[in-house]
């Protein structure tokens, strides 16, 4: 994780440094500018209607009781791609407008899927793993002498630890 940190703050923004100073002496320090505010608004722009669109496919699928799985990982990549682009520089413009590109981005969802290994339980399904010793045994047969003696065994009118109320539903 170091590492990772590493490379995305030291790292990253002395490569971006190196990059811009290049194009700034090529072309001038207003043209460079100017380029990097233009992707930031562009990508901003592309990012904000793809997201919309992705937002759309999500509420659609979540409609039809179906799991948006690659919907939500688009929609992370849509993030980040927002956020490289809003970054000053080139090499993250670059890396924010590959991300936009649909095509690259479906296979990167498809690469970040093999990935993640998910467990589904069945929808409604219990199960229940009873390891059955002499302790979980006398457990149970005082648990159900305690039921006993509170709900059954128990007069009308004796309070015990049972509370009494009224339950009215309102919808």
């Amino acid at each position: 994780m170091f590492r990772i940190l590493f490379l995305l703050f030291i790292v990253v923004p002395i490569i971006e440094i190196m990059v811009l100073m290049q194009v700034g002496s090529f072309l001038g320090a207003w043209p460079t500018i100017g380029i990097v505010i233009l992707t930031a608004w562009f990508g901003a722009k592309k990012v904000r209607q793809q997201g919309l669109a992705t937002l759309s496919s999500v509420q659609t699928k979540m409609a039809q009781g179906q799991m948006p799985s690659d919907e939500i990982v688009a929609g992370v990549l849509l993030l980040v791609s927002g956020v490289l682009l809003l970054t000053p520089g080139f090499v993250t413009d670059f890396f924010g407008l590959a991300l936009l590109v649909p095509g690259f981005r479906r296979g990167l969802i498809k690469a970040v899927q093999q990935r993640i290994v998910v467990s589904q339980v069945p929808q409604g399904s219990f199960s229940h793993h009873n390891h059955h010793d002499q302790q979980s045994e006398h457990f149970s047969q005082t648990h159900e002498q305690a039921f006993r003696q509170d709900f059954v065994e128990k007069p009308k009118g004796h309070s015990g630890h049972t509370l009494e109320g009224d339950f009215e539903r309102k919808d």
